[in-house]
Formats: structure tokens, C-alpha cells, sequence
């Protein structure tokens, strides 16, 4: 029976090229990372882009160098690749807790801190309830403060005090007081806030900022009473810095009495309160 050559019917690989080896139709090779299809048979016929006995099925691609090839420009775990105006750049991995920013040019990424909201909070507490008395200027009302070191240089504060006081015993029925806060950057005993005058106003009421007006005559009902106060808001120190603060609570009273911390008007009645500041760091451009 005859046989007929049907010749190859589907590309056969044989690898490198070698100039000693016979080819024949359908042949593949590779040589110099492109790979070549005969279409001649032939031996010792070098391979070529166009020549009668080979043609180039597929051409290699340029050689990635330093810049170019990602293997090459990260190197260690936790690399982020990026690309500037002229190539691939490595940015190294960052350290624990900070954040992919985009740097001031807004070309290029680069680690930072998080920032933004609330970046710290401290709290004190007062219990005392030793007299107060300072009828010419504010005085630190006890020892009601927090300090502070901020973590950025352009903070604000936002500063919350709840104070608890009346007037000391049943003699101080017209006594009158206000509250305000110190930055110890500024002075111990300067007020940051907008102050406020003295009311003489009858009954028990309050004054424009931080105040308690003046007490009603004696009676039973405001031997009782105990005022509580919210002192603060938010603040942005004039001349910024990371330096250590301390934000004291600050009390002036007029000339009909003195103050007694955390206690009703008469000591003996009633329960006291335990008074309180807190001041939390915000960072800047988050409030306005």
C-alpha cells in the first residue's frame, strides 16, 4: 500500500536554533529571545526576520534595566511602586502607624502621619472643697487643670470643664463668681476667653460668660442648690507650638462672699459634685 507524506501538520517545537541540525517545514526555533518558523526545509540556513528558509513568529521585548523592571525596583517586602516623570520609583515600606499621603508637590506618595479629628485627649478631676476667695483677679480655682503636649505644632483645643461651687455657708447669699481658663503659655492667670461683669442681679442666675449672678435673700431652698457651670470652647493658641501646656480653671468672686468648691451653698446640706476638665487636641484645618 502507498504512503503518502502528509508533512507536519502542526508546529513542531525544537528548541535553540543549531546550525548543524536539519529543519524542515513547521519547524520552531528559538535564537536570540525571538522565536522562527521554518518555511524551507534546509541545514545550516541561520535564522532570519525574512530569509527564504525562516520566518520570525514572535520578537522579544526590550530588556527591563533599573527603573523599568519591577523586580529590580522593589526589593523588600512591603515596597509600594509608583511612577514619577521619568520611571518606576520605589517607595520604601513605612513604619508602624503611618499613613500613604501624597506629598505637598502632589507628585509622589510618601508616609506621614495620619492626622486629622481628634488626635489626643486629657482629663482632670477635682474634688477639693477648701474655700475660694479672690475678689481682685482670677486665681486658679484649686487645682482643676490638665496638661498637655500637643503632637502637632498648629493645633486647636477644644477645652470642656464642668465646675461645681456655691457660695461658703449661709452668710454668702449675695455672693457672685465667674469662671474662665489660663493656657500657662500665656500666663497662669490670664483669661483666653471673652469675659464677662459681675451681675447683681437678685436670685439665684447667671451672667453673660462662665457667671453666677448673685444670690436671693437667706432660705431653706438654695441652702441646697448646688451650681454647675460649663467653662470653655474651642481654642487656637495665638502663638503655636508642640511645647507642654497647662489649661487651669481660673475663678473670681466679688466682695459679698466666698466660694466653696463642690458643695452646696450650706456644707452640711445636700451632696457636692466632683468637678472636671477635659481637653482634646484637634487637628488643624478640622475646625474653623
Amino acid at each position: 500500500m502507498a504512503t503518502l507524506n502528509l508533512g507536519a501538520i502542526r508546529y513542531n517545537w525544537k528548541g535553540a536554533y543549531d546550525g548543524s541540525a536539519a529543519y524542515v517545514v513547521n519547524d520552531v526555533v528559538s535564537a536570540n529571545g525571538n522565536s522562527y518558523i521554518c518555511i524551507q526545509a534546509g541545514t545550516g540556513q541561520a535564522v532570519g526576520n525574512a530569509t527564504a528558509y525562516w520566518n520570525i513568529m514572535s520578537s522579544a521585548g526590550t530588556n527591563g534595566t533599573n527603573g523599568t523592571d519591577v523586580g529590580t525596583v522593589i526589593t523588600t517586602q512591603g515596597d509600594i511602586l509608583y511612577r514619577d516623570g521619568s520611571g518606576l520609583q520605589r517607595l520604601a515600606k513605612g513604619t508602624a502607624g503611618k499613613a500613604l499621603l501624597m506629598n505637598s508637590s502632589a507628585n509622589a506618595p510618601e508616609w506621614g502621619d495620619a492626622g486629622g479629628g481628634v488626635l489626643q485627649i486629657k482629663r482632670g478631676i477635682y474634688s477639693g472643697t477648701s474655700t475660694f476667695n479672690s475678689t481682685s483677679g482670677y486665681a486658679a480655682f484649686g487645682s482643676l487643670n490638665v496638661a498637655i503636649t500637643p503632637t502637632k505644632n498648629n493645633s486647636s483645643f477644644w477645652i470642656n470643664a464642668i465646675v461645681y461651687g456655691a457660695g461658703n455657708g449661709n452668710s454668702a447669699h449675695d455672693t457672685a463668681w465667674k469662671y474662665n481658663v489660663s493656657d500657662s503659655q500665656v500666663g497662669a492667670t490670664t483669661a483666653i476667653f471673652t469675659d464677662q461683669t459681675f451681675s447683681n442681679a437678685s436670685g439665684v442666675g447667671g451672667t453673660s460668660h462662665f457667671g453666677q449672678g448673685s444670690w436671693a435673700a437667706n432660705g431653706d431652698a438654695d441652702n441646697y442648690y448646688l451650681n454647675q457651670k460649663a467653662v470653655g470652647g474651642m481654642y487656637t493658641p495665638s502663638s503655636n507650638n508642640g511645647n507642654a501646656r497647662t489649661f487651669q480653671i481660673l475663678c473670681r468672686n466679688n466682695t459679698d462672699g466666698t466660694v466653696r468648691p463642690n458643695m452646696t451653698l450650706d456644707s452640711g446640706r445636700g451632696a457636692g459634685g466632683v468637678s472636671t476638665i477635659e481637653v482634646w487636641e484637634i487637628a488643624n484645618g478640622i475646625y474653623s
